[in-house]
């Protein structure tokens, strides 16, 4: 019988150890949450955000701001300082490095949930206009006991040795750091080389010239991705849209060309445009034909990816009123590209052929 009561003691005892490190190791997670899954950073530190797909989702529910500065992996590089000093507003990122319509739609309708928004910045990628207008989250591996409001499955977040032994310390440490800047969340550019040598290198050209689409190649994924981007416009009409399509290098259009997408990715273009144009809540910007920096290798990690530098000036130009495009001038503005892509094909990318900089692609 005693040894049965010691057993039993044995028991519990370990049941009650159990409970308590379970109860102290999802507290500590709960505290400090370093995805931001449910508040936003206490005991004065700073949002330490370096992670999108695991950060981004919890950071727009949960944190204080009244605009968004939404897009792909381009526009991470941008400080939401420079934003939030133009504009008098609170700005917080909404980024996925696909920059598909879809899940950006998803993003901001996160946002619009629980924040009145005073400005949506959002930058539009070619390719997201022709993308499957379907989120991609859960298809690509996404972390979706963040996203699916399920806490039964927080389980996943409270009891991870990773977070609990990476995230919350490397957290902490950059909290905690008076170098630390908030402003770039989500930032890349520090670790990267921006030159003709990481472009060029990074560039795999098509080795042969592809016959151009039809430049309705893309029609049923565009209307649908239209009907996206035209209903967040339309459902907060006391929300300032500023869209602006970014300025890859020449590498890009030199690319596109080659694969035969350049007029179908025009085409797109206009009509998105002509659309969100339509709204008295949209603005739209165009940077594609800016020759001083599209031909200037030295602002490019490859053939889209840009420096800082870039995302500083198009703001710039945004706050300025240069680039706008109008029901007027959209048409005239858009056919300059094709224009410009035109003069990359037959002038400007020769002397990188002459002088054999240019890699081909392998095709087995």
């Amino acid at each position: 019988m005693k040894k049965e009561n010691n057993a039993s003691n044995f028991i519990k005892k370990l049941g009650i150890t159990v409970l308590v490190l379970a109860v102290l190791i999802a507290g500590t997670v709960y505290v400090f949450d370093p995805f931001y899954h449910y508040h936003k950073p206490w005991f004065g530190m700073k949002a330490v955000l370096n992670d999108k797909e695991y950060q981004c989702v919890g950071s727009l529910r949960n944190f204080d701001y009244n605009a968004l500065i939404v897009g792909s992996s381009v526009m991470e590089n941008n400080n939401n300082a420079w934003y939030d000093e133009a504009y008098n507003v609170k700005s917080i990122k909404a980024i996925r490095s696909y920059g598909a319509t879809a899940d950006l739609c998803y993003l901001v309708d996160e946002a619009f949930k629980d924040h009145d928004i005073k400005y949506v910045f959002y930058n539009i990628d070619p390719s997201s206009l022709s993308a499957d207008a379907e989120t991609t989250y859960e298809s690509t591996g996404c972390p979706m006991y963040l996203y699916d409001n399920n806490p039964f499955n927080d389980v996943q977040y409270l009891f991870n040795k990773d977070v609990l032994m990476e995230k919350i310390p490397y957290q902490l440490v950059n909290a905690m750091s008076s170098d630390y800047d908030e402003g770039l969340s989500y930032n890349w550019a520090k670790w990267k080389e921006f030159g003709p040598h990481m472009a060029l290198g990074l560039y795999y050209r098509p080795r042969e010239v592809a016959e151009m689409m039809e430049e309705t190649a893309y029609r049923e994924n565009l209307e649908k991705n239209i009907a996206l981007l035209t209903s967040e416009v339309a459902e907060h009409p006391d929300t300032q849209f500023i869209f602006f399509y970014p300025v890859y290098s020449m590498l890009w259009w030199d690319g596109i060309v080659r694969t035969g997408e350049r007029d179908a990715y025009i085409y797109n273009e206009k009509e998105m445009t002509k659309a969100l144009l339509q709204y008295d809540n949209v603005r739209v910007f165009c940077f594609q034909n800016d020759r001083d920096i599209a031909t200037n290798l030295e602002y490019y990690m490859d053939s889209l990816h840009f420096s800082p530098e870039i995302n500083k000036l198009m703001l710039d130009k945004i706050v300025r009123g240069e680039g706008e495009m109008t029901l007027d001038n959209y048409e005239e503005v858009i056919d300059g590209v094709k224009d410009f892509s035109e003069t990359i094909v037959s002038e400007l990318i020769l002397p990188y052929e002459e002088k054999d900089m240019l890699t081909y692609e392998i095709i087995e």
